[in-house]
């Protein structure tokens, strides 16, 4: 069976060489953009396409406010300071994520609170969360505190994963009702949308990822997102280090960061929203082939969840338990088919072992089955 997945992959990107998990595409203006920012001069933080790249980013998110960084984890780091997250402060995630989530938090000094998954979205579950508040938190003078350690609970972030919308409207609800600011990481899920209203946008902030693996790229590169026009105006100040305009004098109001997008990746990034539906079309059509073939074969192709249209960044299958999993992985590591199994549970790592945790059932389910395979755009 596994001889007749490989054979099928090979069939769809219509090659016999080693074909990769997810590969950069560039096929439309990227030269010629860049070709401009290099005559140009202005290759750094300054320039017409970082502009043109938020303008972009709104028109298509529809937020009224758009801040380019370094990366995605430059973008959640900022968007959990402008949340209101302070040293020592509790933050709700979920433990099947990409560390880079985990990681934004400690840049803070605050701690994750890890809250099991729903298996239908791979995201946060709203039902867990509530659990997870009702039991274990007090709210006092609109704030909420963890019980046991009177600690702050200053911010949820669910992650949107493998691009697959999670219930972020119920998730929003909960918050609002425990005072609790909303961050979304949407660094997998530009494009995808839950309800008609894209990710990203739902919560305070919401964060995405250019990285070079991510369904349109600019070698790195991040975007915060923001309907808050203080926010708004704060994030793109405090990404810039902090700088008050002046023709000459450095004078700074805050401790800045040095997060902003360059102009030469801007341009790389401008020519590949350009192409965004295009390639997100192309990854779709690819998810409904292989929903067809894995269909009555023993393995369980995961879908977008009800109500929301995915990017499906990364296509996954689910196999019968962790042995069969890894006998997949070498088998079609082996063949030159790139896949691999979901990130290990943040509880694992030494660094996140001591952080308060809920039952994680799901997760630990999820962890043990799901095998990302070859999601890039078709030529």
């Amino acid at each position: 069976m596994f001889s007749e997945v490989v054979q099928f992959i090979r069939s769809q990107f219509n090659s016999e060489k080693f074909i990769p998990l997810h590969e950069p595409v560039f096929v439309g203006n990227e030269k010629e953009y860049v070709l401009e920012t290099i005559d140009s001069t202005y290759v750094s933080s300054v320039g017409k396409f970082v502009d043109r790249f938020e303008e972009m980013v709104r028109d298509y998110t529809g937020a009224k406010y758009a801040i380019a960084t370094t990366n995605g984890t430059a973008a959640l780091h900022m968007a959990l300071m402008m949340a209101g997250v302070d040293r020592g402060d509790l933050v709700i995630t979920q433990a099947l994520s990409f560390i880079a989530t985990c990681n934004a938090i400690n840049y803070i000094g605050a701690e994750p609170v890890f809250v099991d998954v729903d298996l239908d979205t791979l995201g946060l579950s709203p039902e867990k969360v509530e659990e997870f508040l009702k039991e274990n938190t007090e709210i006092r003078n609109n704030t909420c505190f963890f019980k046991a350690t009177q600690q702050k609970i200053a911010a949820c972030v669910p992650m949107h994963t493998f691009g697959h919308p999670a219930r972020i409207d119920q998730l929003k609800v909960i918050c609002e009702r425990y005072h609790i600011n909303l961050v979304e990481d949407a660094a997998e899920s530009l494009g995808s949308s839950y309800l008609g209203q894209q990710t990203g946008t739902f919560g305070l902030l919401g964060t995405y990822s250019f990285n070079g693996n991510k369904t349109i790229t600019c070698g790195g590169g991040g975007v915060i997102v923001t309907n808050d026009e203080r926010l708004g105006k704060l994030g793109k100040h405090l990404t810039t280090q902090a700088k008050v305009p002046h023709r000459w004098d450095f004078v700074h109001d805050h401790i800045g960061y040095n997060y902003r997008l360059p102009n030469l990746n801007a341009a790389l990034a401008c020519a590949q929203m350009e192409q965004l539906d295009v390639f997100i079309n192309n990854k779709r059509e690819l998810s409904k082939k292989y929903k067809e073939f894995f269909d009555g074969k023993g393995f369980n192709f995961v879908v977008e969840p009800q109500y929301s249209r995915s990017n499906y960044w990364l296509n996954a299958i689910l196999l019968n338990d962790r042995e069969q999993r890894d006998a997949f992985l070498t088998f079609t590591n082996d063949k030159g088919v790139m896949t691999r199994p979901v990130w290990a549970l943040m509880t694992r790592l030494e660094m996140f072992k001591h952080c308060i945790k809920a039952d994680l059932a799901n997760s630990e389910w999820i962890e043990d089955r799901l095998v990302n395979i070859p999601s890039s755009v078709r030529l």
